[in-house]
């Protein structure tokens, strides 16, 4: 196998830089990090793995929760039990934001699908039709 040579540096004194990643001498710029694209999307990505991990299984969660709400409102208003939307997966916990109508009424929502507590275990399903503003 050939190895690659040392690039010479510019003044005798200076370090050879080295890619964050793969560690491979760098050639160019003098504020150059990586080799490659490769090389940088791989640092970003295991620096930020963990990071990307949670966000990805809270935001599977939420779309989760958004589907079972869509699924069990058909009518968009569909007055359902707690169990029913238990049964389904539905985790309680996971939501996108909250709106208080003027009656005082607390909507909770999983993106454009939401829903109210009416009391008794059941729930007032809804769709939030102007979502985006």
């Amino acid at each position: 196998m050939l190895e690659k040579p040392l690039p010479k540096p510019i003044c005798p004194f200076m370090e050879t830089a080295i890619c964050l990643h793969c560690s491979e001498p760098l050639v160019g710029r003098s504020d150059k990090k990586f080799c490659d694209d490769h090389c940088r999307n791989t640092y970003h990505y295991e620096n930020n793995r963990e990071l990307s991990n949670f966000t990805r299984k809270v935001n599977l969660r939420l779309r989760k929760n958004r589907n079972i709400l869509a699924r069990l409102n058909k009518h968009e208003k569909t007055k359902v039990h707690r169990e029913q939307m238990l049964e389904e997966g539905f985790k309680f916990s996971y939501l996108t934001n909250t709106f208080t109508s003027r009656r005082g009424s607390t909507y909770f929502f999983c993106y454009d699908q939401g829903y109210m507590e009416l009391g008794n275990d059941f729930f007032m399903l809804v769709v939030k039709k102007k979502y985006v503003d």
